[in-house]
């Protein structure tokens, strides 16, 4: 629970450190740097605590990648390893495509409020294992807060309503679903939780390292734009998906989605604090709403659903 909900601190730092970057940067330079430096950063750190785990408890039934072979037995496993890391590159753009057709408030209420439901819904439709009412009602709750939020921003934010933004949108909150849904199967198959989110940041870095050629970097040449891409990369990307991937293996994924919905509250508190935003009233309902919504799934999810494959060391 802990893991997760400071994973979802970070994930909702990333607007205010690109709002405090440097000129020159567009959505599509940042998110590839932010990957490039995330992924690699993801992956070095995961597999040396794989690897760290497996000297530790070599006894321990769990997959590493030394379990992998190219036979039938690993592609499947492979292939959502790899999964994962088309999702999480693809889901940047999607995001932005959804906020720049539709302003940041719809887009952002449409991305963030569909992954839980998504996510929930792909998790039945896979196991066929309803989701309990306390996620059913907190999750009703959290979304109803990122809405209240997200329409009650400053005035013209809200944006229309156009069918490409739209769809935009709720493919990010579907590859996020898929993210943890993929991850969840893995560690249900065995796999050590490191090795998997290891894979999806060293995939994810080779896929956006392609880009690399492509987008615009001068920005790079600031110190401040090397503060952002570093910490955009290491903090919301490396750190926090080692944290989510460790959060994962004791929760559902219906229930670690919802989870996540801590951070458009932490960006909202960090606009007002740090980059002096206002909400309105309706906004202010919408952030007591969603942490009541939280907080019905903390209660909820004191015990989790099934014991996690192992307890990392200091």
């Amino acid at each position: 629970m802990l893991a997760v909900l400071t994973a979802a601190l970070l994930f909702g730092t990333t607007g205010t450190s690109q709002a405090l970057g440097p000129d020159g940067t567009t959505p599509l330079s940042v998110g590839v740097v932010r990957m490039v430096i995330g992924g690699a950063g993801l992956a070095a750190i995961a597999f040396a605590l794989a690897a760290r785990h497996a000297r530790r408890r070599p006894g321990a039934a769990v997959k590493s990648l030394g379990a992998l072979r190219l036979s039938s037995g690993g592609i499947r496993p492979l292939g959502l390893m790899v999964l994962t890391g088309v999702c999480i590159s693809v889901y940047q753009p999607l995001f932005f495509l959804g906020t720049t057709h539709n302003g940041v408030a719809v887009g952002t209420v449409v991305a963030l409020g569909s992954a839980p439901i998504l996510a929930g819904l792909l998790e039945w439709a896979l196991t066929r294992r309803m989701p309990t009412p306390t996620w059913m009602g907190a999750t009703a709750l959290a979304t109803v807060g990122v809405v209240l939020l997200g329409f009650g921003g400053e005035a013209g934010s809200a944006g229309g309503t156009d069918p490409v933004g739209l769809l935009g949108s709720v493919g990010a909150g579907a590859s996020f679903a898929v993210i943890a849904n993929a991850q969840r199967r893995l560690l249900d198959d065995g796999w050590d939780p490191f090795t998997v989110v290891g894979a999806m940041g060293a995939s994810s870095a080779i896929i956006c390292a392609c880009a690399v050629p492509f987008v615009d970097l001068t920005w790079l040449g600031a110190p401040t734009g090397v503060a952002m891409a570093l910490w955009l990369g290491f903090a919301t990307i490396a750190v926090a998906y080692v944290l989510f991937t460790w959060g994962l293996s004791g929760l559902t994924a219906a229930t670690a989605a919802t989870l996540t919905l801590g951070e458009p509250l932490t960006a909202s508190v960090l606009g007002i604090v740090v980059l002096g935003e206002r909400l309105s009233a309706l906004a202010v309902l919408g952030l007591v709403v969603l942490a009541a919504g939280l907080a019905l799934l903390a209660w909820g999810s004191r015990t989790p659903r099934d014991p996690a494959p192992f307890a990392v060391e200091a």
